[in-house]
């Protein structure tokens, strides 16, 4: 029973503290508390233990009680408040008021964080906690007497079901962007501001454009009133940092930093300033836990032309032996003293990248008298093409992912006929087939459940109010992904639940042959995604349709699921495709109120030999191994050649995946699955 009580129990302080001291922490309590509200404001991890690290380097069973029972105590002390009718109400009218304290007569909240992340800390989830709105993009104006929120054709469903129209006008972010907005409810004279940290400058001259419009004044704000008005605001994130070991990064830091070092050298550059979390965890070979979905660990840096890093980081969640793995070139630093560490940059060539380093540090620099020179993350490039180590490590990854999505189908098959399944229980489902496999972390991205009329939104959430029942004669569309350690997965497959109609059908065999044609492209080196877009959509116009999304974005090796700089989209685009990019390769159709359908594979660009060839050719090899549905299909639509391909690709898919499966039921629909046409 005694034991029982210390695993569940917090007994107090003075417990604590003498565990502390017999394991050698360097913490006393009050720091550990003030710890755990870090490791509270950043993602969960998978193990509820595994923060404890950063406590000691040894620890107790009795001291790991104690912490995750502390810990259990702090996250009900700092809960927030129940939301409930008033609430948002009420913090538009704290906003306001904090508005007011500043002198400016309007704000601009969008959804980011310092670093322009995808997905963003909770204490950089102000456009929700003051609008009520759970979308992964979108912004919101505050003025004295309105207020508007901006979303996409993604979220104007969404939009209207949790944020009070009574408080916010609802806008559309492309049709009529928050600069187009302010243009017109701005009064003249009036002073909007905005949080430097979270505009890129280009964001900052759009926004000016719109408020000089309306003959106002754009000014930056030093405190951002929502942080002031958010009452038990998460704090910054302080999930574990733990080296990436080479075994899975393929190329140590060292190499890295010297490489883009002497780039910046022979462009006559002295150093160059990096504020995207995937270029730290990319150049560093590190990992973190500071936003959901993706190991980024949420930090600054200066890397200068001899390869020397500045490493701006709160310390205290450095997993022990980290500052080992970085080494003698890299110096970590409170990120307190990231802007005086620009004001000494004075006189120098600094490489800033506009479309992804906020505002802030631009204007810094510039007060600093640095010569800036604006041109792109010099990681992203290098980070994007992967090395031999790292695509090796993404197929192992994709084969594991492999296994557990023909698990999920084969149950979904044998499940679905009986009715009852909903879409939230399914990819939970889907969830815990892939969690039980070697080397996972999480999901890549939150799953995309989508049944029915539902899978006609592209970017859907399913939630309680609503999901829906897959049911006969419909179509349900599962997009997914996983973070391994060896490789970040994305999958989309549409599933037929019953029988499909004649249109369903000649839709779906239409995305498939755009899949199909993208995957067969040869192209020559040079070549942009833009170019061989058309590929992919061509079927589809042939019928007079189109889908509105990009064909293909580019995959990061145990990063960030969507990619830069390369990607597939008809879209101008100046990045040719090289050797060693992982793309998805992803065409649709979407008919709103009916279905919607999406195909997904991951492909590699890779080198072609092709005999006589004039040219250096290139062309894709597809990693991802998982049936694609033949219910759908009309066969008179496809060629020979992509029959042929079906076939391969599924012949190829029975090959790998069969081996890691155990369960017979399993074994025996993948078979039956994979039969040539």
């Amino acid at each position: 029973m005694q034991k029982k009580d210390c695993r569940l129990t917090y007994q107090g302080d003075a417990v604590l503290a003498g565990l502390l001291a017999k394991a050698g922490s360097v913490y006393t309590v009050a720091e550990v508390r003030s710890l755990i509200s870090g490791v509270l404001g950043s993602a969960e991890e998978r193990d509820p233990e595994a923060w404890c690290v950063l406590v000691a380097s040894s620890l107790s069973s009795a001291l790991v009680a104690q912490l995750v029972a502390l810990k259990d105590q702090v996250a009900h002390d700092e809960a927030p408040a129940p939301v409930e009718a008033a609430t948002h109400g009420k913090r538009l009218a704290a906003v306001r008021a904090g508005l007011a304290k500043l002198g400016v007569d309007g704000f601009l909240v969008p959804r980011a964080d310092e670093f322009q992340n995808e997905y963003v800390p909770a204490g950089n989830e102000r456009l929700q906690w003051l609008t009520g709105f759970k979308g992964s993009a979108g912004a919101a104006v505050v003025l004295a007497d309105r207020a508007a929120i901006f979303v996409d054709g993604r979220y104007t469903v969404q939009v209207r079901a949790e944020v009070d129209a009574n408080l916010f006008e609802f806008r559309h972010f492309i049709t009529e962007p928050p600069e187009e907005w302010v243009a017109t409810a701005l009064k003249a004279g009036q002073r909007f501001g905005y949080d430097p940290w979270l505009l890129t400058p280009a964001q900052v001259d759009k926004l000016r454009a719109g408020v000089t419009k309306a003959g106002a004044e754009l000014v930056p704000v030093e405190t951002n009133p929502l942080d002031a008005a958010w009452e038990r605001r998460p704090a910054a994130p302080l999930g574990p940092v733990r080296p990436h070991d080479l075994e899975f990064s393929g190329k140590s830091s060292t190499d890295k930093r010297r490489e883009i070092g002497e780039a910046l050298g022979a462009d006559k550059r002295d150093a160059t300033v990096l504020t995207m979390a995937d270029s730290l965890a990319w150049l560093l070979n590190i990992r973190g836990s500071d936003v959901p979905h993706t190991p980024l660990a949420l930090g600054l840096a200066i890397l200068d032309k001899e390869g020397q890093l500045d490493l701006f980081i709160d310390r205290r969640k450095l997993a022990p032996g980290l500052e080992s793995h970085l080494g003698n070139s890299v110096a970590v630093r409170d990120m307190a003293e990231f802007g005086p560490a620009l004001d000494a940059m004075g006189g120098k060539v600094v490489q800033v990248d506009p479309a992804t380093t906020a505002s802030w540090v631009f204007d810094r620099l510039g007060h600093a008298g640095a010569k800036l020179v604006r041109a792109a993350d010099p990681c992203k490039l290098p980070k994007a093409v992967k090395n031999e180590v790292e695509l090796d490590g993404s197929r192992r990854a994709h084969r594991r992912d492999a296994a557990a999505m023909v698990r999920f189908l084969a149950w979904l098959a044998a499940e679905a006929p009986k009715g009852g399944l909903t879409e939230i229980a399914v990819s939970d489902r889907l969830e815990a087939f892939r969690a039980e496999g070697a080397r996972f972390r999480d999901l890549s991205f939150p799953s995309i459940s989508a049944a029915g009329p539902n899978a006609a939104l592209p970017h859907y959430r399913s939630g309680p109010e609503t999901e829906r029942s897959l049911e006969p004669g419909t179509l349900y569309l599962i997009d997914s992904g996983a973070q391994y350690l060896d490789g970040t997965t994305d999958i989309t497959r549409t599933i037929a639940i019953g029988s499909p109609t004649a249109e369903m059908k000649d839709r779906y065999t239409r995305v498939l042959k755009g899949h199909i044609a993208l995957s067969m492209a040869r192209f020559p080196k040079g070549t942009t995604g833009g170019a061989i877009d058309v590929l992919a959509r061509l079927p589809l116009w042939q019928a007079g349709v189109n889908f509105d999304h990009g064909t293909g974005h580019g995959v990061g090796s145990y990063l960030s699921v969507h990619e830069g700089p390369q990607r597939i989209a008809a879209f101008a685009d100046t990045q040719p495709l090289m050797p060693g990019m992982i793309l998805s390769n992803e065409p649709g159709y979407y008919k709103e109120g009916h279905f919607g359908i999406r195909i997904e594979n991951l492909i590699v660009v890779t080198t072609l030999d092709i005999p006589g060839a004039e040219r250096e050719m290139y062309g894709f090899e597809t990693i991802t191994f998982c049936p694609i549905d033949r219910t759908p299909i009309d066969l008179s639509l496809l060629t020979v050649d992509e029959i042929a391909w079906l076939d391969t690709y599924h012949a190829k898919t029975r090959e790998i995946v069969l081996p890691l499966l155990d369960d017979p039921a399993a074994r025996a629909w993948l078979e039956a699955t994979t039969a040539p046409l």
